[in-house]
């Protein structure tokens, strides 16, 4: 501030008339009356007209400076004000610079909501590109706009309190090598969401499995993408070791797949064995949610404690809940296929004691022959 300016502004307090201050007070209040007509009144008028145009951009411009513009008119009333007060004050230069930060915030926070995930620029991107609803490519783009415009903000507003831009600007350049050395992992977790957006191994909400975690994507960020595990815990996997690992995408199943062995009693007979391999085929051949590309039911192997029945079958559904709720109906129905045919299931500890009986039985039958011989002779 000037010599004159504060002489100025000493002799309006020296001289102070509450008249004086009226004005300023009244241009405060009416500012403050304008602002809560135009966001009740004008700005929703102007936002109805700005829907009927063909383009959505007006539109999403006035949604995203709708807060902003709140600010803006407390703003300018309260320095139309200061310019009406009888004292100098708005000529000095930090109040100047205050101002001037201010209307860089609300710009930089204007800008910040248009360029939100929801924003029309990003999903006319998804249409041109044919980016699924669930794309994580959008949020991320909206993530690194955002991060752009916060840098830029910082600094204007750096710029606008004098100080110097490109010695920054040096600073940082010679600062670069050191922090690239001090950040590799962060760098490589940056490029590995990158390869990840661009890839599309999966999107969110998609049930996936790595070497190193299972479970549904909830989110990708510039380090790391979150994964809800089945456990209901949230694992942070960096992008860098995601990137670098094989990915099975369970949610990409056009159907999913059932197969077991089924061990029976060896006592089981070749013609009642062979029905109950028919009647289970027939069973998943006949089942609405049984998919019937490929069915099969096979007598396989002469297994250790049993015959051993393949099954192996697909479900239309791919959700867990549903697939296990019509894999427990059809072994439901199989098992009263099998004790409809009279047939027990082979089960190892059953069948060893099974075999032991029949194998003492099978010495007592021929003891008992011995001894018959034996009494024959004599």
């Amino acid at each position: 501030m000037s010599t004159y300016q504060w002489e100025r502004f000493v002799q309006a307090f020296q001289h102070f008339n509450w008249n004086d201050y009226l004005v300023p007070l009244g241009i405060f209040v009416f500012f403050l009356v304008f602002r809560k007509i135009f966001t009740t009144y004008i700005f929703k008028l102007i936002l109805r007209l700005s829907r009927h145009t063909k383009t959505e951009l007006l539109t999403n411009i006035l949604l995203a400076f709708e807060k902003p513009l709140r600010l803006f008119w407390v703003v300018i009333g309260t320095y139309l004000a200061l310019i009406a007060l009888p004292f100098p004050l708005i000529a000095v230069k930090f109040v100047e610079h205050i101002y001037r930060s201010l209307i860089i915030i609300i710009i930089g926070w204007g800008l910040f909501n248009y360029t939100g995930a929801n924003s029309s620029i990003f999903f006319n991107v998804a249409r041109r590109i044919d980016l699924d609803e669930n794309s994580m490519l959008v949020p991320f783009l909206s993530k690194i706009l955002r991060f752009i415009v916060l840098a830029v903000v910082f600094v204007v507003l750096i710029d606008e309190w004098g100080y110097e831009i490109s010695g920054l600007i040096a600073g940082l350049g010679l600062g670069g090598l050191a922090f690239a050395l001090a950040a590799q992992d962060t760098v490589g977790n940056f490029f590995g969401g990158i390869i990840i957006i661009t890839e599309k191994p999966f999107k969110r909400g998609d049930w996936i499995e790595t070497p190193s975690v299972e479970g549904t994507v909830e989110d990708i960020t510039f380090r790391s993408t979150k994964i809800r595990t089945f456990s209901d815990s949230i694992v942070t996997v960096p992008n860098s070791t995601l990137a670098n690992e094989p990915i099975t995408n369970w949610s990409e199943m056009g159907k999913r797949r059932v197969t077991f062995n089924l061990g029976v009693s060896h006592s089981t007979t070749r013609e009642v064995l062979e029905k109950s391999v028919k009647s289970i085929e027939h069973l998943l051949r006949n089942h609405e949610e049984v998919h019937q590309d490929l069915i099969l039911v096979r007598f396989s192997e002469f297994g250790e404690f049993g015959y051993e029945i393949f099954v192996y079958y697909f479900t239309k559904t791919t959700a867990w809940a549903e697939w296990f709720r019509i894999k427990e109906e059809i072994n439901f129905s199989i098992m009263e296929i099998l004790a409809g045919e009279g047939i027990s299931v082979a089960f190892a500890n059953v069948l060893m004691e099974n075999d032991s009986q029949e194998i003492e039985m099978v010495h007592m039958n021929h003891r008992k022959k011995e001894e018959g011989t034996s009494s024959a002779e004599s």
